[in-house]
């Protein structure tokens, strides 16, 4: 009987230490919002960790080929396992984290692994990876990545794989938690509904990423992965889309389906919600209790320098309070020093808060991600 395959999938702290959602905003941003979660759902959950699992591999570890067998090594716990022999180390690269994801590719080519790079970073800058990788992973892999593990047991694998295109989100694509260990993390429930970014926020790298057209899971698939779910861990969700109202339609069938199900969940929404009365309050519903929205400035002019259409100025605080008075608790991102800013802008953000009662804001300077429009431009 000839062995399996072994893969091992290796996730990597930040440089900067902080959880791995991937997220549009500041690292340190994200540590807040998971932090502030933490503390707000205590009656809830009885423990300290605010860390996420990495929902990119746990899908690329769902997907199955005979003769191969994934693990996933979340290295924000646990040290990399060197002595054990790994046929193929799949290492997801944000750019946040490349440094740190090189240096370990290093030691483990020099140790005799093969490894495998892919994620945000590699996608958006393959030649700065090219020669830390013995294979590089180009683009959302869930079609890409049964090709490399077919070809890994063939003894056959491509120096790259790359997709021509993106993936059909509505096929049916089970995403399994075998490969998790279920009480290092905040939960264990993390759903996504679909990608891409209608909008073109020239600070953002998820429409460079995921394109600009919405791409929707099936509705039933999503209410079966949550039913499924909710047996296996405690009854809180995050669902990780970075806008879960992005196409109101969808989200209004998603979560009404929900309802029944008497789930608690939070997730990334912009500040249109607050105006779109019948799914605000579906959410509120279906168990939503604390969002992020990202409401970057009120300043007009930086708006519309950065292409931040999706509310006009004076809608934001009317929005913003209609979402908190359907009972959601709401985490504000603003962004500082934006073209249109001056310094007077603090000052408004801070009467903006007030007025608005927010819960948590998230005041950030701007750092522009590779990638985008405004570091390209700057």
């Amino acid at each position: 009987m000839l062995q399996k395959r072994k893969v091992l999938l290796v996730f990597l702290p930040s440089e900067s230490g902080v959880d791995g959602a991937r997220s549009l905003y500041a690292e340190n941003e994200s540590n807040s919002f998971f932090s502030w979660l933490n503390n707000s759902l205590r009656s809830i959950i009885k423990q300290s960790q605010f860390a996420i699992p990495p929902l990119s591999l746990m899908i690329l570890s769902s997907i199955e080929v005979e003769g191969t067998e994934q693990s996933i090594c979340d290295m924000r716990f646990e040290e990399f396992p060197f002595d054990r022999q790994w046929d193929l180390v799949g290492i997801s690269v944000q750019t946040g984290m490349a440094r740190k994801a090189f240096e370990l590719a290093g030691r483990l080519r020099s140790s005799g692994f093969t490894v495998a790079l892919g994620g945000p970073h590699v996608t958006l800058f393959p030649d700065d990876c090219r020669e830390h990788a013995d294979v590089l992973v180009q683009g959302e892999a869930e079609e890409l990545w049964k090709k490399v593990l077919e070809d890994l047991k063939a003894g056959s694998l491509e120096p790259l794989y790359t997709s021509q295109s993106f993936p059909d989100l509505s096929l049916h694509r089970p995403v399994s938690k075998k490969s998790l260990v279920a009480n290092r993390y905040f939960t264990t429930n993390i759903v996504q509904t679909g990608r891409g970014c209608p909008h073109s926020c020239d600070f953002c790298n998820v429409h460079v990423m995921n394109g600009h057209s919405l791409r929707k899971r099936n509705v039933g698939d999503v209410v079966s992965e949550v039913e499924r779910f909710r047996k296996e861990d405690r009854r809180i969700f995050f669902f990780v889309d970075d806008s879960i109202n992005a196409d109101p339609d969808y989200a209004l069938e998603l979560f009404s389906r929900l309802i029944p199900l008497g789930i608690r969940w939070f997730g990334q929404a912009t500040t249109t919600l607050g105006e779109q009365h019948e799914l605000l309050e579906t959410f509120a519903r279906s168990g939503c209790c604390a969002l992020l929205v990202g409401i970057e400035s009120i300043e007009p002019k930086s708006r519309t320098a950065h292409r931040k259409n999706q509310n006009r100025v004076g809608e934001l605080a009317g929005a913003v309070k209609n979402i908190r008075n359907a009972g959601i608790s709401l985490y504000g991102s603003f962004i500082y020093g934006l073209d249109g800013d001056t310094i007077d802008t603090p000052a408004a953000i801070l009467d903006f808060i007030d007025e608005t009662r927010l819960d948590v804001p998230g005041i950030n300077i701007l750092r522009p991600i590779p990638g985008t429009r405004i570091f390209d431009r700057l």
